[in-house]
């Protein structure tokens, strides 16, 4: 499978095309090809932001490359080639390993280059430690659902990054769901909350699916139903800003359904245990990042 990306295209020039200057000019690189590198890239190509002739992915083996080439990207075995062909990094590497690749990318990073990292757990100190000073670099933050552009991303900048490239990135991965800068305590706290959140619905759907199973309606409709609800009340929440709780109020009526089945909800402690779950999952990234 592709990103549904536009085709495979020629390297393209600089100066003004028939998708405008900035989509041109605007060579998106990126260093690791893994899932959420693919997650990035299939928004960006499904928004229009890059034409996929703009985007370059590395990758020590063809094992992930297929599916960018499918979708148009050009792909390469050499990190240093995706820095000399791209002013916008992605570093989509496994944590452990991206000491070595900075090691190895240093030489080609220069000041027109705005460097972004995905690793879990390395810090924006580390990073600048390991860059050339003065570099542009940023700390990002996605989640699997930026596949449909319907992710939760946060980024935090390194002190060589000003308000241009803040706001650049976030222009750009607007186009993959909701995109804040925060500080760079937060980015922890994200991972419990979205990263690793993603999950929690998941099974929480899986169980609301399951209990219309157990009173008699097929598994793939209740499935639907329930990831509509879902769908449903977290655009009530964006769009209305009310808080979480005046929408469930609203929800219920005295001595009704809803009512009773969230007395049901609140006897498992389901309000706890997620946050306690959010808690666990934060814990953990900060042990990461320490390791």
């Amino acid at each position: 499978m592709g990103f549904g990306g536009r085709g495979k295209g020629a390297w393209p020039g600089r100066g003004r095309g028939p998708e405008g200057m900035e989509a041109v000019e605007l060579r998106v690189g990126f260093v690791g090809a893994g899932r959420m590198a693919g997650g990035l890239a299939r928004g960006l190509l499904r928004a229009g932001k890059v034409p996929a002739s703009s985007i370059l992915a590395s990758a020590p083996s063809d094992k992930n490359l297929d599916a960018w080439q499918e979708s148009g990207c050009r792909t390469t075995h050499c990190n240093l080639e995706v820095l000399q062909e791209s002013t916008l990094v992605f570093l989509a590497t496994k944590p452990h390993i991206l000491p070595g690749v900075l090691q190895e990318i240093r030489p080609a990073v220069g000041p027109h280059h705005i460097v972004v990292s995905l690793a879990a757990g390395v810090t924006l100190q580390t990073l600048q430690r390991l860059l050339p000073a003065g570099t542009k670099v940023l700390r990002l933050m996605p989640n699997l659902p930026c596949v449909v552009q319907a992710g939760a991303m946060v980024f935090a900048r390194g002190s060589g990054a000003g308000d241009g490239e803040a706001a650049l990135l976030k222009s750009l991965l607007s186009s993959c769901g909701l995109c804040e800068e925060v500080p760079e305590s937060y980015i922890n706290i994200h991972t419990g909350l979205s990263g690793s959140g993603v999950a929690y619905v998941y099974l929480f759907a899986e169980a609301l699916a399951e209990g219309a199973v157990k009173m008699g309606m097929p598994g793939g409709l209740a499935s639907r139903i329930a990831a509509q609800t879902l769908l449903g009340a977290a655009k009530m929440m964006l769009e209305t800003g009310e808080h979480p709780a005046k929408l469930r109020g609203d929800v219920c009526t005295p001595g009704g359904t809803t009512i009773h089945a969230l007395h049901q909800l609140e006897k498992g402690a389901l309000r706890a245990t997620v946050m306690n779950a959010v808690e666990a999952a934060t814990n953990r990234a900060c042990d990461v990042a320490e390791d």
